[in-house]
């Protein structure tokens, strides 16, 4: 997917390209979009956690836009989401048309939004705001990543404890003592150069068979995760009960994600990067061929698809989140987008999602209410992935993933029995 954004954004497309590049000299190489994946030990029971990362300042005013608050309209007159065009409206949020493949399951009460959330210290750097996003401990002087950390509260050991796939990869989120190798796609894991004629896997086994552990350990966890997406690369793969992903991306990264839920390989958590959020022009009107319209609906088919293909009974035991950044300014632009902002939306989709609604603490969008020209965060994203970590994930205290951080209080999920 194409980054049409600010320069920072741009540099950083190009940044985390070059980390695969890297990768790549290691062994493992991939491209495409960035995924990773991490598999427990198989007394875990929780959920299984979807993190999908919308890249470059999703703008959250959009997707679920606050129709009854009349600063909004005054604020975005080209932009703003008529209320005539809104679906799922209950007079005061309501969803963006291009949702519509979603509809469904928010009328099905497995899809929810939280609205006004964003992170602790606000920043309008993409660096600054990914890296302490991902890190999700800002004053502290951890430097893991929060999925990294719940992966240990969880015992996570397996041999793809972290895997990520594609060019945009999410490495601070998996920063940390969990392994992690990189994929392109389950089809196309290998390592680079390996065949009959060439067998570096053979060799690589041969070659560090006797060495210390500390030496050995990325290349032996390269071949536990081969050995154990073995099964995956050698079967095709048809999604169920009439699932068709966007020939995106996303689709194929979802694709891939349900893939390996249903094979039961023990999946805890998969981090799915999704970009070409960062709409400074040309955020357009809810119609066909505008930006944001074509972006949302690309993801509402791909998230659709993905619950479709596992079924009511599999998303039971499945939480997929949406995460950004920061949000979009209110105001738009003069090139009828909108600047890096603050305050923005989550969407929350689950077989424990109590869904159908959005949730809120809502501040307002006049002059007064807000926070430089942003959204006031009234909740702590953190605050919300940690009460999905208690109820859906078995996560108890959460001083080890988010230190000093209390869940959410909104009821926004079924505790798990």
């Amino acid at each position: 997917m194409k980054t049409r954004g600010c320069a920072e954004n741009e540099k950083l497309t190009v940044s985390r390209r070059g980390l695969l590049g890297a990768a790549a000299l290691t062994g493992l190489a991939g491209s495409g979009l960035s995924t990773q994946m991490a598999f427990a030990d198989p007394g875990y029971t929780g959920d299984t956690l979807v993190v999908l990362s919308l890249r470059g300042g999703f703008d959250g005013l959009s997707a679920v836009a606050p129709i009854g608050d009349t600063d909004y309209y005054q604020a975005r007159p080209a932009i703003a989401l008529p209320k005539s065009q809104v679906i799922a409206g209950d007079g005061t949020f309501g969803l963006h048309p291009a949702l519509a493949p979603l509809l469904p399951l928010w009328q099905g009460g497995t899809l929810a939004a939280v609205h006004a959330v964003g992170q602790h210290k606000p920043t309008r750097s993409h660096f600054a705001a990914m890296d302490a996003m991902e890190n999700a401990a800002p004053g502290d002087s951890i430097r893991t990543g929060w999925l990294d950390r719940m992966l240990g509260v969880t015992g996570a050991s397996g041999p793809m404890a972290g895997v990520s796939l594609g060019h945009a990869m999410p490495a601070r989120l998996f920063a940390g003592p969990a392994p992690d190798v990189s994929m392109a796609s389950i089809d196309s894991f290998t390592l680079a150069g390996d065949s009959a004629k060439r067998p570096i896997a053979d060799a690589l086994r041969t070659m560090y068979a006797d060495a210390p552990p500390m030496q050995a350990a990325a290349a032996r966890a390269a071949d536990r995760a081969l050995i154990a997406t073995t099964t995956q690369r050698s079967a095709t793969y048809a999604p169920a009960n009439g699932a068709v992903y966007p020939a995106t991306d996303l689709g194929a990264a979802l694709r891939d994600v349900a893939r390996l839920i249903k094979a039961k390989a023990g999946l805890v958590t998969a981090a799915v990067d999704c970009g070409d959020w960062d709409m400074h022009e040309g955020l357009g009107t809810a119609v066909k061929g505008q930006r944001m319209f074509d972006n949302l609906t690309d993801l509402a088919n791909a998230m659709a698809a993905f619950a479709a293909d596992l079924g009511p009974e599999a998303m039971k035991s499945v939480t997929l989140l949406t995460i950004s950044e920061f949000g979009r300014r209110v105001q738009e632009n003069g090139s009828r987008g909108a600047d890096h902002g603050h305050g923005n939306a989550m969407l929350l989709l689950g077989g424990g999602v109590r869904g159908g609604k959005v949730y809120a603490k809502w501040p307002g969008l006049a002059p007064g209410a807000l926070v430089a020209g942003d959204l006031a965060a009234t909740t702590d994203y953190r605050a919300v992935i940690g009460e999905i970590l208690q109820k859906r994930c078995g996560v108890g205290t959460l001083s080890e993933v988010f230190p000093g951080v209390s869940p959410s209080t909104f009821g926004l999920a079924v505790a798990r029995g």
